[in-house]
């Protein structure tokens, strides 16, 4: 699985109001979020200029501030966009019947894995990204993080309790608690990933995790 949406294209700059699509939504906002997602995806937020989300798309500074009052705004506006894209990717994988609870998780690590290496380790997760910045982050981007990595852990968990029901791992297991070092050690591989320009840490912490699973 892909760790960001698909990539956007550049549209060419254009002057006075952005445009509005037929649904209502402005195709230059769209556009705007897009590389956001992009860039972070990279970057951090501290690190990244308005400037360079503004090349990429090709409009002018009074657009951006046409749809967003400030930079705390677009990216609060950011973390919403890909915490429910994430979560509708973790949503096709882990509510998958067609395959045993934990092979769903096995999945969505391994189309993870395949995703990072799709861009050469470029990329990895803007949450997380995020997350690693909360020294300079705005509280309320803090909080707004810490709600989305807990939906997250939420859905692994629901397939943990279903790997329990099944007798895939202990009837005494807390499903809660795994998730929640799922969601740690992941990103932590993640991170280290990134730094090696390889899967190897993926695949360590995956084979870790799974080997501690009570069964």
């Amino acid at each position: 699985m892909d760790l960001q949406p698909p990539a956007s294209t550049a549209t060419p700059r254009r002057r006075g109001r952005p445009p509005k699509s037929a649904n209502g939504f402005s195709e230059t906002r769209e556009a705007l979020l897009r590389a956001g997602v992009e860039v972070l995806t990279e970057k951090g937020f501290s690190a990244t200029g308005i400037d360079q989300i503004l090349s990429r798309v090709g409009v002018p500074k009074g657009s951006f501030y046409h749809f967003f009052n400030s930079k705390e705004a677009f990216g609060a506006a950011l973390i919403e966009r890909y915490a429910g894209y994430f979560a509708r990717k973790l949503d096709r994988f882990l509510l998958d019947e067609s395959q045993p609870p934990l092979q769903r998780l096995r999945n969505f690590v391994a189309d993870a894995a395949d995703g990072m290496a799709r861009f050469e380790f470029r990329r990895g997760c803007l949450v997380g990204n995020l997350g690693q910045e909360t020294a300079s982050l705005p509280d309320a981007l803090r909080l707004q993080l810490s709600a989305v990595f807990a939906d997250w852990e939420s859905h692994v968990a629901a397939c943990l309790e279903a790997a329990r029901a099944g007798g895939a791992i202990a009837a005494d297991a807390d499903c809660q608690r795994l998730a929640n070092c799922f969601w740690i050690g992941w990103e932590g591989a993640v991170l280290r990933a990134k730094l090696e320009a390889s899967n190897r840490p993926l695949e360590v912490f995956t084979d870790f995790f799974f080997a501690g699973l009570p069964r």
